[in-house]
């Protein structure tokens, strides 16, 4: 029974919170994602599984910084000193647009670093290829539509084939291609399929669920397909099991670290697989010690005490301390001047980070003086109120008033014939 470390969706060096570590030099948010990805190279060689599959995403975008291919590649270096075979998908965050651009993690497969495969287009691997592992896999990264597009040949280019069409044509090929390598499957061996991509009836963070047509979606009834034993995904940070209340275990382990407020709510994981034909084992281990995301809001209804409105809003200070807090206040522009930003960032100093997103809001009904009724005014006076119940600055009134009048009596001697 083989057993397999899965995980996806590294993005090591999402610098975009806080500081810099004194002792690293590395920015604060990159340790946090380089201590989870620790714990899962760590939790591979002292419990000796049988493989690391990693689903993509190893960086934020195909152009990491040297600094970062280093820190991610003494782990990797890690499980070819310890002898585990290691897959690398390659996902789109890694992955250049431009056909024979390298990809960020093609330094592996190019070095030829022992017992690590760096997987950039799909493949059907047997134990052969996987250091004799009693395993099948079919293995595939993603692939982008500039690449789809070149091997549909002259003429087919993103002016003249739809999006919707270069998915389709991609859904039925990669289709066409499992199907195929189905028939090649040795009936004794388990059999994995891995993919970075998204299926159809996953779920995004906030309850947003993938849906056909805004980009390649895997059909659930591919990977949902009996001659499976186990499906590791990669793409969506939300971890789940497509496949709940059967076989094979369809798995998204989500995120290594929480990416942005999307995810503030979502426990982080990595996977241990214990493959079986029709009956894989599946242990979700919990990534501890995730920098918390405060996420909260507030729409102020009374200009008494805002100080006291906003301190509310948020948690004690003992609960802000190392997390990364966001605070987005809707209130009446007139307000502006009794909001005091100085006290509350005050309170919030020893969150890791605080970020204040303001949202005067203007007044959307517009009241007019007591004598007068829409009926009573004309279209250009209606708007001369809009426009000052809207804080319109006085220097752009005379331009609106001068165009909208110009736009009416058009209008009037178009109807008139």
């Amino acid at each position: 029974m083989p057993t397999i470390l899965h995980f996806a969706d590294a993005h090591i060096d999402m610098a975009n919170y806080g500081r810099h570590d004194p002792q690293s030099g590395l920015p604060m948010r990159v340790v946090d994602f380089l201590k989870s990805l620790d714990t899962i190279v760590d939790t591979a060689i002292d419990e000796k599984v049988d493989m690391v599959l990693f689903a993509g995403d190893a960086y934020k975008d195909r152009n990491p910084a040297p600094t970062f291919q280093r820190e991610w590649g003494r782990r990797i270096i890690r499980l070819s000193k310890a002898g585990i075979p290691t897959l690398l998908l390659v996902g789109n965050h890694d992955l250049s647009p431009a056909i024979g651009r390298a990809h960020a993690v093609e330094e592996f497969s190019t070095l030829e670093v022992p017992h690590v495969r760096v997987i950039d287009r799909p493949v059907f691997l047997t134990p052969q290829d996987l250091d004799g592992l009693p395993l099948q896999i079919i293995a595939l990264p993603w692939i982008s539509r500039s690449g789809l597009l070149a091997h549909l040949g002259p003429g087919s280019d993103e002016e003249s084939v739809s999006p919707a069409q270069i998915y389709e044509e991609l859904e039925s090929r990669l289709t066409e291609l499992v199907h195929k390598w189905f028939e090649k499957v040795d009936p004794d061996l388990p059999l994995v399929f891995t993919a970075h991509a998204s299926v159809q009836g996953a779920q995004y963070g906030a309850e947003r669920t993938v849906m056909l047509g805004a980009d390649l979606v895997l059909p659930g009834s591919l990977v949902r397909d009996p001659r499976l034993d186990y499906v590791a995904l990669g793409h969506i940070h939300k971890p789940q099991n497509l496949n709940e209340d059967g076989n094979p275990p369809v798995i998204y382990p989500g995120s290594i670290e929480r990416v942005d407020f999307g995810e503030a709510q979502d426990d982080k994981f990595f996977v241990i697989a214990h493959v079986e034909q029709g009956k894989t084992e599946v242990e979700w281990r919990q990534l501890k010690d995730i920098r918390p995301f405060i996420d909260r809001s507030l729409t102020l209804a009374s200009k008494e005490s805002i100080t006291e409105q906003l301190r509310d809003a948020l948690p004690p200070q003992g609960e802000l301390e190392g997390a990364i807090v966001r605070l987005v206040l809707e209130y009446p522009r007139d307000w502006e001047a009794l909001i005091d930003d100085a006290e509350l960032r005050e309170y919030a100093s020893n969150a890791f980070e605080f970020h204040l997103v303001k949202r005067p809001q203007m007044e959307t009904r517009v009241r007019l003086p007591e004598d007068q009724t829409v009926g009573s005014l004309s279209p250009l006076e209606l708007l001369d109120i809009y426009w000052r119940a809207s804080h319109t600055e006085d220097q752009d009134l005379e331009t609106l008033n001068r165009l909208a009048k110009e736009v009416i009596e058009e209008v009037q001697r178009e109807a008139g014939g």
